[in-house]
């Protein structure tokens, strides 16, 4: 379990270095989409933090109570939004989202006792623990992040 839980932390330690990395990229290299037809490192970055933010706001308050799960966002909306926002922003603003949104979830739990990470919940059907779930997100980056360096190769 500690080794799960090790896991996952280390991730978001992790990740919080990678991104700070792409702080080198050129203009060109941040708006280059990862396929043709498809978004650009900016809108990837992009689209992650208000899934974080979601994370914190609907899901780590229930995670510990007999309450059930607020539905989830409209994921096509939701990443629609967020593509655009990072289309508008700097480099630079996108990247601080992410890392600040990063850093509070990172804060969020590593509180959790080795406990509180086997607790089982369901979301619609599905019941999976704690660590499922956050390694369900960290499989998530890490696809998103691979692409990335296949495009500029950091």
């Amino acid at each position: 379990m500690q080794q799960d839980k090790t896991y996952v932390i280390k991730h978001y330690i992790k990740s919080l270095d990678w991104i700070d990395n792409l702080r080198g990229l050129s203009e060109a290299q941040w708006r280059m989409p990862i396929e043709p037809g498809k978004w650009s490192v900016a809108e990837v970055i992009g689209h992650l933090p208000p899934w974080d933010k979601f994370v914190q706001k609907y899901r780590i308050p229930f995670l510990f109570t007999d309450e059930r799960l607020p539905k989830g966002p409209d994921v096509a909306h939701l990443n629609s939004m967020a593509a655009k926002k990072s289309r508008e922003q700097t480099m630079e603003e996108t990247l601080n989202d992410f890392i600040s949104t990063r850093r509070q979830l990172l804060q969020d739990i590593q509180q959790w006792t080795d406990e509180q990470w086997q607790q089982s919940f369901k979301i619609g059907q599905s019941e999976m623990t704690i660590i499922d779930y956050f390694v369900g997100l960290i499989n998530h980056d890490l696809h998103h992040f691979s692409q990335i360096q296949n495009v500029i190769h950091v």
